[in-house]
């Protein structure tokens, strides 16, 4: 915490804006520290509190509103290049999706407490078509509640050192080797839980050529669906003959799927993340003959291979969002 505190001495509000900002939009820099450092000056320092509040939430509210109107323009695209960044792409935009179709006010206000979340949050409500005031004013609800626990912490956090100066030579003996092993294992457990699924689906995954070579061969193929229905706005089409079941209900509806023939799995995330997982899932009850189609519906759709439309979209999308 050395470095930031040194620099919010000198530059204050204008780099506590700029860094909650860069960390809001994308950038991986930690804004946590910043804040804590914020609140800690704020007892008998440079920083007053209720300033540092306001840089800190108009900056965080600043990137979710441009998340937000991105969202809206780019729907879906965009939440795929914001999955690979999540250290389980398997999950991270369904889990979100699912989470604002049940109740986007909550979401919005806790989405920045959740790690993983508070990125993800205000493009899906933009992908889903929530009006831009509730969202402003969920989300500043949010943000506001999210600035200021980190800021009372720091703030705590300094007063504690005014009273006892002891606690920060105990803190700076042990606070950089947990910071560092914090960081090691995050980036270990990602780069470990993406070689186990990659792994998986490298071997097994099908080719869309020799999927429509079967479907032209009137080979009984079942092809599964795994979009969420949010996934299907932009693109109200699946390939022929699909039945569309969520990762979610599949071990429900195990006895659905065939152990006779060949199950194709599809999605749209990125490296085919959800269907390998939902494809090693079924491996474990017993369905073999499960493969995860590469590329998904997108190498699909941009092959040119033929689709059927999806005419009821509209009441699936409602059983996840709730009409305004």
């Amino acid at each position: 915490m050395a470095l930031p505190t040194h620099v919010l001495m000198m530059y204050g509000y204008l780099l506590l804006f700029a860094w909650v900002f860069v960390e809001q939009i994308g950038v991986p820099l930690p804004a946590t520290p910043v804040l804590l450092a914020a609140g800690a000056l704020s007892v008998d320092g440079p920083i007053r509190f209720p300033l540092a509040l306001l840089a800190a939430v108009v900056a965080a509210l600043s990137a979710d509103c441009t998340w937000f109107l991105i969202g809206r323009k780019h729907g879906h695209h965009v939440l795929r290049i914001l999955c690979k960044l999540s250290i389980e792409p398997t999950t991270c935009v369904r889990r979100t999706q699912d989470s604002f179709g049940r109740r986007r006010g909550v979401m919005l206000m806790f989405a920045k407490f959740v790690p993983g979340l508070g990125m993800l949050a205000p493009p899906v409500a933009g992908q889903n078509g929530m009006e831009f005031g509730p969202f402003l004013f969920f989300d500043a609800i949010g943000v506001t509640l999210w600035v200021s626990v980190l800021l009372t912490a720091g703030r705590l956090f300094g007063d504690l050192l005014n009273r006892n100066p002891s606690v920060l030579n105990w803190a700076g003996r042990f606070s950089g080797a947990l910071l560092l092993l914090g960081i090691a294992g995050f980036f270990v457990a990602r780069v470990l839980l993406r070689r186990v699924i990659l792994k998986a689906l490298a071997a097994s995954r099908l080719e869309p050529e020799e999927l429509m070579r079967q479907l032209e061969a009137g080979e009984e193929v079942y092809i599964v669906d795994l979009r969420h229905p949010l996934e299907l706005l932009p693109d109200p089409y699946t390939l022929p003959g699909a039945v569309h079941i969520s990762p979610e209900a599949l071990t429900a509806r195990q006895h659905e799927i065939p152990r006779d023939r060949d199950v194709v799995l599809y999605c749209t995330c990125p490296s085919e993340a959800t269907s390998a997982k939902t494809a090693l899932a079924l491996h474990k009850l017993g369905i073999e003959r499960v493969r995860p189609l590469r590329g998904g519906f997108d190498e699909w759709k941009r092959l040119g291979y033929p689709m059927d439309a999806i005419p009821p979209v509209m009441p699936m999308i409602q059983a996840v969002a709730p009409a305004k």
